[in-house]
């Protein structure tokens, strides 16, 4: 992206160069992630190199701020590596719990990092690249900003924290973004609390460049912009209406049964989410309602719970191979419809793993303290 340009100060730090650069460009430590041509999809090496700079960051006095930005023109982040998960599932899906338990990780040290993070969401930031910047205290978007969790699309439910994040979104707006698996444009990211500042995608390496001797403040502030108008917050009749439930199936009667200013954007909400995996609509739906009330650390574990249940079971697998390996835009989910997905079935989502629940390893020496984006 137009912001990995600039003058580095000092050599690129740690392994792994070929997947994420880490460099210090006066006091600023600059994170990028570098797999330009998969959008910067993340690695098990990627997160595991992220944990471990991350946390000597945390202490070196060398470093003031942090900046998480992406290589190439397209995106910060597209999220894990799917094809990665997909033929990992085809083999019993041990890898990827092993790479949830690291990526989880980094999201709650982001959102406990005791100096300023700073997170470019220029262009697609999608899943897990929502979980390294929007748990950050410095969040900037710009015209090319889309940003979304659009797991039930693939027979999953949004996770990295992002349940946590949308549940906590103004009136009923999170539950439509993470039904519908909406990308959502920079007006809409900072309506819904996912994002602080918006900064024209042309003016990035300028505030890159002032980061490395000013206070992220100061520095954003510099070239902070009006931003677009949020679409959402104009929708707000409908969407609070017809979500203000804990059924699925009602609330998909609720949009096309919606008539006035909105009905055409409610019928399609409904067509978008009916089309969607009937376990994946009701396990996100149920997962929102319960990190209402939860901590992100909290959060995180149930997603973890509910991301294994996901990989044992039928949709995950069908949802990448329909939309990424076969292309054909066409899964078979079972069941089929969301009348066949009983409670019990959703229950059994967020039951404690036998011996396997997340272990986020706490580093009280961090002395650090989690964002507050509600």
């Amino acid at each position: 992206m137009t912001a990995a340009t600039g003058n580095t100060t000092d050599s690129t730090e740690g392994s792994g160069a070929a997947e994420v650069l880490f460099e210090r460009r006066g006091r600023l430590g600059v994170i990028t992630l570098n797999r330009p041509r998969a959008v910067n999809a993340l690695t098990t090496d990627m997160v595991d190199l992220l944990l471990r700079q991350l946390t000597a960051w945390a202490t070196d006095d060398a470093v003031a701020t942090v900046l998480v930005q992406g290589a190439g023109e397209r995106g910060l982040c597209a999220g894990g590596d799917i094809v990665a998960i997909y033929k990992d599932i085809l083999h019993g899906g041990t890898r990827t719990a092993a790479f949830w338990q690291t990526e989880y990780r980094v999201n709650s040290l982001i959102a406990r990092y005791p100096k300023p993070y700073v997170a470019l969401m220029d262009g697609l930031v999608l899943g897990g690249g929502v979980g390294i910047s929007a748990h950050g205290s410095v969040r900037v978007v710009t015209e090319r900003t889309k940003m979304g969790m659009p797991e039930t699309t693939i027979g999953f439910a949004p996770d990295v924290g992002g349940t946590y994040l949308l549940s906590r979104a103004p009136g009923q707006t999170g539950t439509h973004a993470a039904l519908t698996g909406a990308h959502l444009g920079a007006g809409d990211a900072l309506f819904l609390g996912l994002a602080d500042h918006y900064v024209p995608s042309e003016a990035l390496p300028q505030a890159v460049a002032a980061l490395e001797n000013e206070s992220p403040e100061a520095a954003v502030a510099r070239y902070a912009a009006q931003p677009p108008a949020s679409v959402l917050s104009g929708q707000r009749d409908w969407i609070d209406t017809c979500y203000a439930t804990s059924d699925a199936g009602e609330i998909i009667t609720r949009l096309r049964d919606w008539t006035g200013p909105g009905e055409e954007d409610a019928h399609e909400a409904a067509d978008t989410m009916a089309a969607k995996s009937p376990t994946s609509v009701k396990v996100t739906l149920a997962s929102l309602r319960r990190a209402a009330g939860l901590t992100l650390d909290e959060a995180l574990a149930q997603e973890y719970r509910v991301g294994i249940r996901f990989l044992a079971g039928p949709d995950f697998r069908e949802g990448i191979r329909a939309q990424v390996v076969d292309k054909d835009r066409n899964p078979q989910w079972k069941p089929a419809s969301l009348a066949e997905v009983l409670p019990g079935q959703v229950d059994r989502f967020f039951q404690p793993l036998d011996g396997g629940e997340l272990d986020l390893q706490p580093q009280p020496d961090l002395e650090m303290t989690e964002a507050d984006h509600a």
